[in-house]
């Protein structure tokens, strides 16, 4: 009896999930959509490799982001005595141009490569506007110490102030890349390294974000 409730508290839980996360969004992505122009920022970090461009669905562009962020480092203010990987991915929230407004119900999320630690922060929404510029924190390498590469990211809004995502507080901020040529940010690429076994492991490195008429 015990073992046969565990079993449908568990059900219970996982079709809640599936709810929950499914309402008010589109898992929908236009991966070969064209774009105008591609943002950058010198100051990315040089581990990993490349993961595939993700781009919003055709006519949507993003308006909010999330961070996946190492747990550990999010709820610490103090350094760990393990191994830090701060920023682990970067998630963009898409909706079509037209219904930009302070009331977002129905949305798309891309994401490309994400690492294997951390948790997903609450989302930062361009209120009303969209994504158009960006820039990183990053730390640079440590030598023998403890890397982290990426650590946050700021987002600029074509219509409100700047969006600072809930990412760590080790390294510094750079340059912003350039401002979207078209209407706004449509895509993101991110570069990730693999986990490193025994090594010390940075997870996120660098961004691209893509930009469309």
């Amino acid at each position: 009896m015990h073992q046969f409730i565990s079993m449908l508290f568990s059900l219970l839980v996982i079709t809640g999930l599936q709810v929950s996360e499914s309402t008010g969004t589109r898992s929908e992505r236009s991966i070969d959509r064209s774009y105008r122009s591609e943002l950058t920022v010198p100051n990315g970090g040089r581990w990993g490799s490349w993961g595939p461009r993700e781009m919003c669905p055709t006519g949507t562009y993003a308006v909010g982001f999330s961070l996946k962020c190492c747990c550990c480092c999010v709820k610490v203010e103090y350094r760990t005595l393990g191994d830090d990987t701060a920023l682990n991915g970067i998630r963009l929230f898409c909706i079509d141009a037209s219904k930009v407004s302070n009331s977002i119900r129905d949305y798309a999320s891309v994401q490309s490569s994400v690492g294997r630690w951390g948790v997903w922060t609450v989302i930062k929404w361009c209120r009303p506007g969209l994504l158009t510029a960006f820039k990183l924190k990053v730390e640079r390498p440590q030598g023998d110490g403890d890397d982290t590469a990426a650590n946050n990211v700021l987002v600029q809004c074509s219509h409100g102030p700047s969006l600072v995502g809930e990412g760590t507080s080790w390294g510094e901020w750079d340059y912003w890349s350039n401002t979207c040529e078209g209407k706004g940010i449509c895509g993101i690429q991110t570069r990730v390294e693999e986990s490193q076994g025994g090594g010390d492991d940075t997870a996120l490195n660098d961004v691209r974000m893509y930009c469309c008429d």
